[in-house]
């Protein structure tokens, strides 16, 4: 089926879609609000109960446990916000229910209650669900397949997150560390409300973007009860599904009851991969299916290591890093507040977000080697040489007992370098490969899978007590390298199985109002 003329011509804004810049403002805020609260989280649950600022006293490894669980969660969310999207509401409206949730979970966060607390952190999770899927497969459906400005279309998008990851992690960060942490938790939901003004004040411009497919559209495809049914019809998939359930009755008994419907939601998803597998009616959308789940293990490798950034490098800076300055700045004096460090990773990505991405275009025009999958593993690969800083700055730290700040702020430039080659890129092939009926479930599987690395970073941030930092950041190097340089010795055939996805992008000259409507059918 070819891409198919769905709408007007739309108004373009700096050679883009104005709705990317609707989509731009509305993310910024919303992000803005989750980089916010995300920042001050960590440091309120260690923070003593009897300071003047009292945190809940909690310990490093309880602390960076729950932030595990919740970083993860808030991603894994995407997958049942993909679903419902594709299903039932269409990505615009849902998002919109997403704004509405997180603007009432931000609110509630702010009441100094334990019970205000967890509620705040379950709407928290079930809004970033709704919206974040969504909003981004809006973005690639602002583009005609074989556009090359998506991919610089989905860096700009990706600015606008970090935009507001800059600003909240110095405002929200301030405000939380020197007023009051609830203070910082209820500015995270003004914000929010911002975002969600934004929205709707522009739909307008998002006419027809994210709407939800027609009947017979969405009857195209197996219904979801179908693909569960038809798993019984499956004896390889079924055998596959029992052995990893009977795996989950285990977690269940070993590692606790969390952990135990953890494995079982990641059984439900693997048999939903499955089976959605099977539906596919040709060889050159299985085949670009499977190169999109592999990517999904890149994106677990990536952030279970980037992710330490809000944990384990966070408790660094407040911890082990001299933070004075020669000279007193306002408000804040001659220290610098350790979740400033936060907003390093955002600055960065704004100041060298166009340069990369017209790096890799310009690459693309003359014919150089620049897939998504050479990007997303060349991206591993500088991030984890980031680490190696972390190294040094842990060796100086065991030498004279504080490490110098600066090792941190090379630690962030090389880890943003390698996010802006990988995540945003990420984003922009799931929208290349992923069958439409199925594009906001597979971009709610993508955010499952960042949700998983952040899991990833919980856990290893918990074992860094026990082993020691200078372990723990040599550990991810060496293993974040190894790991995308496999990927790299594996890149021609896998490029294959994409049947050439990416292969004729260019830049064209009018680009007309296109619905996500590749069925990947060439």
């Amino acid at each position: 089926m070819a891409t198919k003329d769905v709408r007007i011509n739309q108004k373009e804004l700096f050679g883009h879609p104005v709705g990317l810049y609707i989509l731009f403002f509305t993310e910024m805020w919303e992000r803005f609000s989750y980089y916010g609260m995300r920042a001050i989280l960590v440091l309120y649950l260690v923070s003593a109960t009897t300071e003047g600022n009292a945190g809940l006293g909690w310990t490093q490894a309880e602390a960076l446990a729950l932030y595990g669980w919740y970083t993860m969660l808030v991603y894994v969310a995407s997958i049942p916000g993909g679903i419902l999207a594709d299903k039932v509401f269409g990505q615009k409206r849902a998002v919109l229910i997403g704004g509405i949730v997180l603007v009432a979970g931000h609110g509630i966060l702010a009441v100094e209650q334990m019970w205000a607390f967890y509620t705040g952190l379950a709407l928290i999770i079930a809004g970033v669900g709704f919206l974040k899927p969504n909003i981004s497969t809006m973005v690639g459906g602002l583009y005609k397949e074989g556009d090359i400005r998506r991919d610089k279309g989905f860096t700009i998008f990706y600015i606008g997150i970090n935009l507001g990851a800059f600003l909240s992690s110095l405002i929200v960060g301030y405000v939380g560390e020197n007023i009051g942490w609830h203070y910082g938790f209820g500015l995270a939901g003004i914000a929010m409300a911002l975002g969600l003004i934004v929205y709707l004040l522009g739909q307008k411009h998002l006419t027809n973007v994210g709407n939800l497919l027609s009947k017979v559209e969405r009857d195209e495809g197996a219904s979801l009860g179908n693909l569960f049914q038809d798993l019984f019809s499956s004896p390889l998939q079924l055998t596959i599904s029992a052995i990893l359930l009977i795996a989950s009755l285990f977690g269940f008994y070993y590692m606790g009851i969390a952990y135990g419907l953890l494995f079982i939601f990641l059984t439900l998803v693997i048999s939903m991969m499955m089976m959605v597998y099977k539906d596919l009616t040709t060889k050159v959308m299985k085949d670009r299916y499977v190169v999109m789940l592999l990517s999904f293990i890149l994106v677990i490798v990536f952030w279970g290591a980037f992710e330490q950034a809000g944990g384990l490098m966070n408790i660094y800076a407040l911890d082990n890093t001299n933070r004075s300055l020669p000279f007193s700045l306002p408000l804040i004096g001659n220290e610098v507040p350790a979740s400033w460090f936060q907003s390093l990773n955002a600055m960065f990505i704004i100041i060298f977000g166009l340069v990369v991405a017209n790096f890799w275009a310009k690459r693309k025009l003359k014919n150089k080697e620049a897939s998504s999958i050479f990007k997303m593993a060349t991206g591993v690969i500088i991030m984890g040489l980031g680490f190696v800083f972390m190294v040094f700055a842990a060796l100086q730290f065991e030498a004279n007992g504080s490490s110098a700040m600066y090792w941190l702020v090379l630690a962030y430039l090389f880890h943003t370098i390698g996010e802006l080659c990988s995540s945003p890129v990420a984003l922009s092939f799931i929208t290349k490969l992923a069958p439409i009926r199925y594009a906001s479930l597979m971009m709610g599987v993508y955010f499952a899978a960042t949700g998983l690395g952040n899991k990833v970073a919980g856990i290893v941030g918990e074992f860094a007590s026990e082993a020691g930092d200078i372990a723990i950041f040599s550990g991810i190097t060496i293993f974040t390298i190894a790991f995308a340089s496999i990927v790299l010795i594996m890149l021609k055939p896998l490029k294959r199985l994409t049947h050439g996805v990416e292969d004729n992008e260019r830049e064209l000259e009018e680009q007309e109002g296109y619905e996500l409507a590749d069925e990947n059918l060439k």
